[in-house]
Parts: structure tokens; C-alpha cells; sequence
């Protein structure tokens, strides 16, 4: 069986593990990763003669005891391989199912309306990006695809992340305005921890909850960027405490009650 039920906050996650459902060693190692969720892929990471054996080894792990939540990402629904993922999925019941590509509110409608499960729509081409705001209305959180979007929008090798700056910061604003979590794309150097440290600091500059993650190894240095400092936790107490309600003057500045709220929200990430 999956992970004891319990009730499931999408802003608590910080690591989002993607790894080939056809990959049972993949599968072994992801159980004692201590990722915050992992997500069997039946998509891109599975080539299609393996597609149903894929399936098939996302039910078989679905029923097994599982330390944290588990995601299916299955195929979109464009794709030849969506109608036997989506009988596959309402027989194994994951906790969160992935939608990829998802270009308006109902691809990720239909799915959540056949399931009853939370529904996490990728957002990963300019389609999507156009319609966002909707589909963050239908769904339970925004994932940013920043691979694939990258080459829908015909960027140049080598481009990084510059050019999808207007793009990931309308994800992010999407979500905060349908009130759900939202998760920025992968970091593609699995050697590189400097870069992956940096991109993942980043992330949470510009208001991301957590990261797509491609290997284990990064989950821990996921986690170090999302963690707020000691000196922002300090900080966030002192205003807490300080608070009176109503504007005030606090460490040489003027503090509101949107200032505590996202004090507390620092503190509740500890």
C-alpha cells in the first residue's frame, strides 16, 4: 500500500523526485530517497515499447507501503497511451496524478473529475503558458516543464534561464492567485551541484515552493535552499512577537499584517 492516509498539503512539498516507472531499481532507491514526493513517470522518461510495462510496475509499486506520497505522471491526453493510464490510475490510487502538457483547463478537469485526486498540471509550452490562469483554476498545483517549454518556444542552446524569466514568475503568479502550490522546472547537470544550488536558490527567490528534482542527490541541497535561514527564522520571530496589529514600526521599518502572515509562513516551513 502507499503512504498512510493523511491530509495532503502540496505547499508542504519541496522536493518533487521524477524517476521512469519502468525503472524498478530507480523505484527501490526513490522509497529511501526522502523525497517529499515522488512522481512514477509514465511519459517522456519511458520509451514506447516499454509503456505498458511501465504501467504496470506503477500499479505494482503503488501497492506497497511507501514512506512519503506518490504521483503517476501519465501520458497526455493527445497521446495514444492515455486511456489505459487513466484506467491505471483510478485502479492504483496514487495520492497526486501529473499532467503533462497541459495546453487548457480541461485536460487537467477531466482527469481530476475521473479520479477525485489532486491533479498537478505541467506547464509546458506556450499554449499552456497563454492559458495558465485557468488551468490553475482546475488544479492543484502548477509543476513549470522548463525543458520542454524551452524548446516550444524555439529557445537557442545554451539560452538558461533568462529568457523564461516572464514566463516561470507567470506560473508563479498564477498560482498564488488560484491559491495553490507551484514547483519550478529540473536542473539538467546532475554533476553540476554548484549550478543546481544556485538555479534551486533562485527558485525560491522568485516565490517557487519547491523543485522538480532528476536524481536523488539533489534532494538534499533541495531542501537546503527551500530552509529558511537562521537568520531569517530569527528575524520572523522577532516580528511575530512584535506584532500588535495594525501598521507599526519594527526594526527601523514599517510592518503590516501581510509582513506577519508571511513571518508565520517562514516559521511553519522550519
Amino acid at each position: 500500500m502507499k503512504s498512510p492516509e493523511s491530509p495532503l498539503s502540496l505547499f508542504d512539498f519541496r522536493s518533487l523526485l521524477f524517476l521512469p516507472a519502468s525503472n524498478q531499481r530507480a523505484i527501490g532507491h526513490a522509497r529511501e530517497s526522502g523525497a517529499d514526493l515522488v512522481i512514477l513517470d509514465l511519459e517522456d522518461a519511458v520509451k514506447p515499447a516499454d509503456k505498458a510495462a511501465a504501467r504496470a510496475a506503477a500499479v505494482e509499486a503503488l501497492s506497497e507501503q511507501w514512506p512519503m506520497p506518490v504521483a503517476i505522471r501519465i501520458n497526455s491526453r493527445a497521446s495514444e497511451w492515455h486511456g489505459d493510464d487513466m484506467v491505471a490510475i483510478m485502479a492504483a490510487k496514487p495520492d497526486v496524478i501529473v499532467v503533462p502538457r497541459t495546453q487548457g483547463k480541461e485536460d487537467i478537469a477531466f482527469v481530476r473529475n475521473q479520479t477525485g485526486k489532486p491533479v498537478a498540471a505541467m506547464i509546458e509550452t506556450a499554449r499552456g503558458l497563454v492559458h495558465v490562469h485557468e488551468i490553475a483554476r482546475e488544479a492543484s498545483a502548477l509543476i513549470a516543464g522548463t525543458n520542454d517549454l524551452s524548446a516550444d518556444l524555439r529557445l537557442p542552446p545554451g539560452a538558461g534561464r533568462a529568457p523564461l524569466q516572464m514566463a516561470l514568475q507567470t506560473i508563479v503568479v498564477a498560482g498564488r492567485a488560484a491559491g495553490i502550490a507551484v514547483f519550478d522546472g529540473v536542473f539538467n547537470g546532475l554533476e553540476d551541484e554548484e549550478g543546481f544550488a544556485a538555479e534551486a536558490a533562485e527558485s525560491r527567490r522568485l516565490g517557487f515552493d519547491g523543485k522538480s528534482l532528476i536524481h536523488p542527490r539533489q534532494i538534499g541541497p533541495c531542501h537546503a535552499a527551500f530552509a529558511p535561514s537562521a537568520e531569517e527564522i530569527a528575524r520572523a520571530q522577532r516580528l511575530v512577537a512584535a506584532a500588535g496589529g495594525g501598521a507599526e514600526r519594527f526594526e527601523g521599518g514599517m510592518i503590516e499584517r501581510m509582513h506577519v502572515e508571511a513571518a508565520q509562513r517562514l516559521l511553519d516551513r522550519r
